[in-house]
């Protein structure tokens, strides 16, 4: 088996309006047991790129918008790149999850799309702060059996093909890729590219772009790389324009065959009766009235026959 040192690795981190963020996070990837071998920083002003001195990191500049700004960085990745990852700034990963990573990758050749185990996920909640998530990952980073939550110190990180096999159940198939952390392997991708009528934080970008990968090999989930992605709500889109997306979005994805219209009937409906539920009492730390504000012109649009993705920018 190739040693997990030897596959070259390229980190993708899209940025904007968090250039502090993306700079603790670079120093994070700094701590990997297998350090990555390339990182790009995409940013769509150079106000967003964090001063940094590692001659690893490359900053792309180009078109704003989540779905532009992984294209960039996509193709800033040196020649040599054999898996791509891609990180939110606001994601704080195990110090042994490109180690992990590899491992499966030249393990199981099949797989040509990986998503992570979330310790916590801030974007459900008020979010986290760095310094909590970095104790989160740590304590799980320390554990004899991370992905069972003990707390013997060991190395249990290092996985070897008959701990793979023997806990295959650690991996789940067919299950589309998170975007705040998700890998593939380059000759996967090819001349795929995130679609960029899927403007600002892009919504479903992530279920798309996995959707497309998953004709060329297997989509899972591994326990074996965990993180805490703590959800800054700072550099996001606005209520509106988030409401808006999640109408749209999900009925253009049906469109191009990328969803099916019972998830996104699903989708749609659980946020649209969420945000209708919640705008008179709001939690602190989302715009539900500006959501459902966005949630109804969506629905219009799209039953009037002029809804596109773009126009959630205009918004």
């Amino acid at each position: 088996m190739v040693a997990a040192a030897a596959i070259h690795v390229g980190v993708v981190i899209a940025t904007r309006g968090r250039p502090e963020l993306a700079a603790l996070l670079v120093e994070e990837l700094s701590r990997q047991t297998v350090p990555p071998e390339a990182i790009v920083i995409s940013v769509a002003d150079h106000t967003d790129a964090p001063q940094l001195s590692d001659s690893a990191v490359t900053i792309a500049q180009g078109r704003p918008g989540l779905c532009a700004q992984r294209n960039a960085g996509l193709e800033a990745l040196p020649a040599t790149t054999e898996i791509v990852v891609f990180f939110d700034d606001d994601f704080v990963p195990s110090r042994f999850w490109i180690e992990n990573l590899c491992t499966l990758l030249a393990t199981m050749p099949d797989i040509v799309c990986v998503t992570g185990r979330l310790l916590f996920d801030g974007i459900k909640t008020a979010g986290s702060s760095w310094q909590e998530a970095i104790r989160l990952v740590a304590h799980a980073d320390s554990a004899a059996d991370p992905a069972e939550g003990t707390n013997a110190v060991g190395d249990a990180h290092l996985v070897s093909d008959a701990h793979l096999v023997r806990d295959a159940h650690l991996v789940r198939d067919n299950v589309s890729p998170y975007g705040c952390n998700m890998a593939f392997r380059r000759t996967a991708i090819g001349e795929l590219r995130f679609d960029e009528r899927l403007v600002l934080y892009g919504w479903q970008e992530d279920t798309d772009f996995g959707a497309r990968i998953a004709a060329r090999g297997r989509c899972v989930a591994s326990d074996r790389l965990w993180g805490v992605h703590l959800g800054i709500k700072r550099g996001r889109s606005s209520g509106r324009q988030l409401g808006y997306s999640q109408m749209v979005n999900p009925h253009y994805l049906v469109g191009k065959g990328t969803m099916r219209q019972r998830e996104a009937l699903t989708l749609a409906g659980r946020n649209l009766a969420a945000n209708t539920l919640r705008a008179l009492y709001p939690e602190s730390f989302i715009d539900r009235r500006g959501r459902l504000e966005g949630n109804l012109i969506g629905l219009w649009d799209i039953l009037t026959g002029c809804s596109r993705p773009e126009r959630a920018a205009e918004l």
